[in-house]
């Protein structure tokens, strides 16, 4: 570059000096031309080696500024960065370049051929001039109003900030607002669903207890039940629910180790649901009691059943018969004998505490066990009344009819029943015969022979005292008597060989994966006489039917479980297969009807009926609408002495 900018000066000098001499010839005379013509001549040929040299230096230079710009580009850092510049540069050039190019003169919506020249306000400037406005005084007013329309433009962004702002703050409350909404409804669905499963868990305990069939952990729901105050509405549930009450640790004295096991764990469902501190409290000590009980049997399993019984006979001593208030201040004392540092037996000590702690929970127990007694009573007295109130009111009602008719009862006699001197019977007089015989001593082998002799009185006590204990208990558990199969040899029905062959193939048949036997018969309340029962014995028809459970994935089922834990199985449809081979008129089919108990509204009675020489059956379904559609698996039929009823219960979907 300097060497090219010195080459074009030097051309400059001499176009002037050419001019220069031009106008000196033709001004000057020839003599003084001819001078100035040599000097200058002189002048160039002095010149001409500088301009050489420069040249050379410039040469030189460039040399110099290749050899440092290769050593530059042996830099990969430069060489990127170089690159990145240039990489901006031809974006930016592009960019310039397609806006430039979007219109052109010739061709652009707004028709101006001068569209690339800087656009100026003709008539405004006219007019200012025209207004007497100088060129200054019309700038510094466009600045005035450029200045305004600035500060106008900023305040306006200052305003849309602050709107933005504001609009941000507001969306971020708004969205905070949602999420505590929708949390306090979860936790609303939340305790709602824990009610209700506890609820679930109190009728199942009711139900258990009225079908003669309850667990331990029914006792203790019930138990629990009086000692809140009851309402009318509890006072109509507890029909059947008559057991007598005892003190709810007494439980554990007639308890297996696994049903200890099985109540343990009932009990731990029981706390997680609970919400009410009182209910809290009593499964708290019950647990206490419970641990207590299962620590106890492995220590006797550890330490053998006298080392055991003989400790805890010594606790039981030292503690039974002391209120909470006295056992409270024995806690304390010991804790300050542990805590003095003595030297003391601190195991002793350590499990006379532990020991302390159950009784305490026992203590209160016993408490919440008044207050439930005492409730129950209240209950019953006022049942009674009601009852009294009632019969007393009927018999009112009936006197005063009797008198309006003019009825007279004085002559009429109490029948009296001979039910007493039916049942007596003279005894028969003893023979040795009825005794079984004595066994010679001599005769038994050593296994034998060292079983303990019990007399006839030791027997008797302990038989006595086995009684006065299940007399004394408030819960028997039934023993699990072990299921021992016994072959029936199948009898003949009499009917043809289809009908047995029918029977036979259903109660081979496997069972589904949601299917079960369902084969528990329902006693009719008013069971019919029957005008045929002096030709033929009545008798029941043999079955074998099948209930269809699964899961119903309803929306609430769809929010609180899944398939690792799916809810609860609910009742589908039912298969039933009642077979009559021996039926006298067969052309007549058996019949059902569906029998409504007033109020019962969840199960019905499904009356079976044909005629001789069989008798009406009936099973107890659950009171849902049928499907009777053969697609969705309905079917009655009777073909060859067997009706078939299958259905299914109709599903109801909802659509938004």
């Amino acid at each position: 570059m300097v060497h090219h900018r010195s080459r074009s000066h030097g051309r400059e000098r001499d176009r002037d000096r050419v001019k220069d001499d031009k106008r000196s010839s033709k001004q000057d005379p020839p003599d003084e031309y001819r001078k100035r013509r040599r000097s200058r001549s002189r002048d160039h040929d002095e010149e001409h080696p500088r301009r050489q040299r420069e040249r050379s230096n410039s040469r030189a230079k460039d040399e110099e500024r290749k050899d440092k710009k290769r050593k530059r580009d042996k830099s990969e850092e430069r060489r990127a960065r170089k690159a990145e510049k240039l990489r901006i540069k031809e974006e930016e050039e592009a960019r310039q370049v397609a806006e430039l190019s979007v219109y052109s003169a010739t061709d652009n919506p707004f028709h101006d051929v001068n569209l690339g020249q800087q656009f100026r306000w003709h008539k405004k400037n006219e007019k200012d001039r025209k207004q007497g406005l100088s060129l200054a005084e019309a700038q510094h007013k466009d600045a005035i109003r450029r200045q305004d329309a600035k500060e106008e433009l900023e305040r306006l962004n200052r305003r849309r900030a602050e709107r933005e702002a504001e609009q941000r703050l507001r969306e971020e409350e708004e969205s905070r607002m949602a999420r505590m909404a929708e949390s306090a409804q979860m936790s609303d669905w939340i305790a709602k669903d824990g009610e209700f499963q506890l609820e679930q868990e109190r009728s199942r305990a009711a139900i258990r207890i009225r079908e003669k069939r309850a667990k331990a952990i029914d006792f203790l729901a019930l138990n629990l039940k009086y000692a809140h105050p009851l309402d009318e509405d509890h006072n109509e549930d507890d029909a059947g629910l008559e057991i007598d009450l005892d003190e709810p640790y007494n439980i554990f004295d007639n308890l297996s180790p696994d049903q200890i096991d099985e109540l343990h764990d009932d009990i731990e469902r029981y706390l997680s649901l609970e919400t009410s501190e009182v209910d809290i409290d009593f499964w708290t000590n019950m647990m206490v009691v419970c641990k207590d009980r299962i620590d106890r049997i492995k220590a006797s399993e550890r330490m053998g059943v006298e080392a055991s019984v003989a400790v805890e006979s010594e606790i039981t001593a030292l503690l039974s018969g002391k209120s909470y208030d006295h056992l409270a201040t024995l806690q304390k004392q010991i804790q300050a004998k542990l805590a003095s540092g003595e030297p003391i037996d601190t195991d002793y000590w350590e499990g006379l505490l532990k020991r302390l702690l159950v009784w305490k929970a026992k203590a209160k127990l016993k408490s919440l066990h008044e207050v439930v007694v005492r409730n129950r009573l209240e209950q019953l007295r006022k049942r009674q009344r009601d009852e009294a109130l009632h019969a007393q009111e009927e018999l009112l009602a009936g006197v005063a009819r009797s008198a309006a008719q003019g009825l007279k009862d004085a002559n009429y006699v109490v029948p009296v029943t001979t039910a007493e001197a039916d049942t007596q019977e003279d005894m028969e007089p003893y023979d040795r015969s009825m005794s079984p015989p004595l066994i010679d001593i001599t005769k038994l082998t050593e296994d034998e022979r060292q079983i303990d002799i019990v007399t006839e009185l030791d027997d008797l006590r302990a038989l006595l005292k086995q009684r006065r204990t299940v007399a004394a208990s408030r819960f028997v558990p039934k023993a699990a008597q072990p299921m021992v199969e016994v072959e029936v040899p199948e009898v003949a029905s009499g009917a043809d060989l289809a009908s047995e062959a029918l029977y036979r193939a259903e109660a081979e048949r496997e069972l589904d994966e949601e299917e079960e036997l369902f084969n528990l018969e329902e006693n009719i309340a008013n069971p019919t006489s029957y005008n045929w029962e002096d030709k033929y014995r009545p008798r029941k028809p043999r079955y074998f039917n099948r209930v269809h459970t699964g899961y119903e994935w309803n929306k609430y089922n769809q929010t609180h479980y899944d398939v690792d834990n799916p809810p609860p199985k609910v009742v589908q449809g039912y298969k039933f297969n009642i077979f009559y081979p021996d039926l006298i008129d067969k052309s007549k089919a058996p019949t059902y009807k569906i029998v409504r108990e007033a109020g019962n509204e969840d199960t019905v009675l499904l009356h079976f009926s044909a005629g001789p020489p069989y008798e009406d059956i009936g099973f107890r379904i659950v009171n849902r609408e049928w499907e009777f559609s053969h697609k969705r698996g309905f079917r009655s039929s009777f073909d060859r002495g067997c009706l078939s009823l299958w259905f299914n219960f109709r599903r109801n979907f909802y659509r938004k």
